[in-house]
């Protein structure tokens, strides 16, 4: 608990304040009694009109109007519960207070040092994510970003918070553009003016170099569309930190951007091409976290590599039945054109291998099955080390962004034998087709430790988490967990 002179102090300071506070956001541990807010009478007194007690407001925040026009939203959080359950809660409440788009927004916090320190983070985190305006083309006065932060009852460095912010909001902002304005041409061009800005080294393999270097399966899909604009792009970033061996720390980071999914011959039908801009997700996770470790300086070496493409329909397109053969020598029986994302990822991840980074983590909307097996609420992850599956269970625990791991038992390969290929890329039945993507996957990777994160939680209607919006941003802090 707060000392009882310092909990006065606290709260005469939010009193002085109150005449010019405009959005306040009160935040109580769950079971104890009220501490000395500003107005506590006034919030219980609302809570008795309204028929509720104190402890529901670990269900639903009160939403009250304070003297002096201040909107004041008071929530109890259980410390027991999880990141996820947090961050879930913080957002709602804070919605209220968010949707009038304040540039200052004041946050006080009550009970012990531990329950404070870890409330500010959370809601300093939700804040920030949900405080930074998504792009929109409607006409009239763009919304107003949230700025500044005051905090009453927590003096902390919040520059992970922050820095994790910006990088789920990079992701959730390249993600949310419309396929005529983000193009494989104007992603690449994007990346560029990141790159100078954050001072990470900059690499591409455009199609010419992609077609002498034998990476036919990236290839194979790029075809279909005549603009010549697919690349794998590498972007380097080089922290400090060494190992026992005295060599830097390295992570590949692989993210499929694939900026628009037709379906290729195998056309999807419109229900299900809807949103397909959305299939670049993966390579704007990889870039939230390359910026957000940036940011924080992290002390790690990283290697990013997006493969930036598109799966369009043309008489150049790649069809069923071809055979081609990826940069690493396997050769590939085309199955069905929509699944153009291991093909991409294949060579992408071949590249990746050939720089013998100590681990690959690779980021996609890869499968319609992991959807199926876990809805929108939940991404599946997939790896060749037991170890790196649980760490990354348990990142996704720490970060909020719950994963489940899955099996790659070796007589599921058996599905993906050809007679006329080393491999098929996948089956028409579609049966437990995550882990046959990553069965296809596993084979370019090498003996590189590797851990594949299949994004069916890159959407979620309504929000999920600490992310207010349909696109979630999920896999940044994720992946930001597992750097840290």
């Amino acid at each position: 608990m707060i000392h009882p002179a310092r909990l006065t102090q606290h709260g005469a300071l939010l009193r002085a304040r109150l005449p010019s506070t405009r959005h306040l956001l009160l935040v109580l541990p769950a079971g104890e009694e009220w501490h000395e807010a500003p107005e506590q009478a006034a919030a219980q007194a609302a809570l008795r009109r309204r028929g509720k007690k104190d402890g529901e407001l670990e269900k639903q925040a009160l939403v009250l109007e304070l003297p002096g026009g201040c909107a004041s939203v008071w929530l109890r959080l259980d410390e027991k519960n999880s990141p996820f359950a947090w961050h879930g809660a913080l957002r709602r409440a804070l919605q209220p207070l968010l949707d009038e788009h304040p540039a200052e927004l004041e946050i006080a916090l009550y009970g012990d040092t531990a329950f404070r320190e870890r409330a500010a983070r959370a809601a300093a985190y939700v804040s920030w994510l949900n405080g930074m305006p998504m792009p929109t083309w409607k006409r009239g006065k763009p919304p107003v970003a949230l700025v500044r932060l005051v905090l009453h009852g927590a003096d902390l460095d919040l520059k992970r918070e922050r820095a994790l912010a910006v990088g789920n909001s990079l992701c959730r902002e390249l993600t949310l553009l419309p396929p005529n304005l983000l193009t494989p041409a104007t992603y690449r061009e994007r990346i560029h003016v990141l790159a100078e800005a954050e001072g990470w080294e900059i690499e591409e393999y455009d199609l010419k170099r992609l077609k002498k270097l034998g990476a036919g399966a990236f290839v194979a899909v790029a075809r279909g569309s005549g603009h010549e604009d697919a690349a794998i792009v590498r972007l380097r970033y080089s922290g400090k930190l060494r190992t026992a061996s005295g060599e830097p720390n390295s992570i590949a980071l692989v993210g499929k951007g694939i900026c628009f999914d037709t379906g290729g011959h195998n056309l999807k039908p419109a229900r299900y091409m809807n949103n397909m801009h959305d299939d670049m997700n993966g390579s704007a996770v990889a870039l939230g976290i390359l910026m957000a470790a940036t940011r924080l300086k992290l002390a790690v070496k990283l290697d990013v590599w997006l493969a930036i493409a598109q799966n369009h329909l043309s008489p150049e397109a790649y069809t069923q039945n071809e055979v081609v053969t990826a940069l690493n020598g396997t050769t590939i029986e085309i199955v069905h054109t929509d699944a153009e994302g291991r093909m991409v990822l294949a060579d992408t991840l071949a590249l990746a291998a050939l720089a013998k980074p100590g681990t690959i983590i690779d980021f996609a909307t890869l499968t319609g099955s992991m959807a199926v097996a876990l809805g929108e609420r939940m991404s599946g992850v997939i790896a060749n080390r037991p170890e790196l599956a649980a760490r990354a269970v348990a990142a996704g625990e720490a970060s909020g962004e719950r994963v489940v791991a899955f099996p790659m038992p070796e007589d599921y390969d058996e599905a993906l034998d050809s007679t006329v290929a080393d491999v098929k890329q996948c089956t028409l039945e579609a049966e437990a087709d995550h882990i046959l993507a990553a069965s296809f996957l596993k084979r370019f990777v090498g003996d590189v430790p590797w851990l594949h994160v299949d994004l069916s939680a890159s959407r979620c209607k309504g929000g999920l988490g600490a992310a207010a919006t349909d696109i979630t941003g999920f896999g940044v802090g994720l992946g930001l967990a597992l750097l840290m």
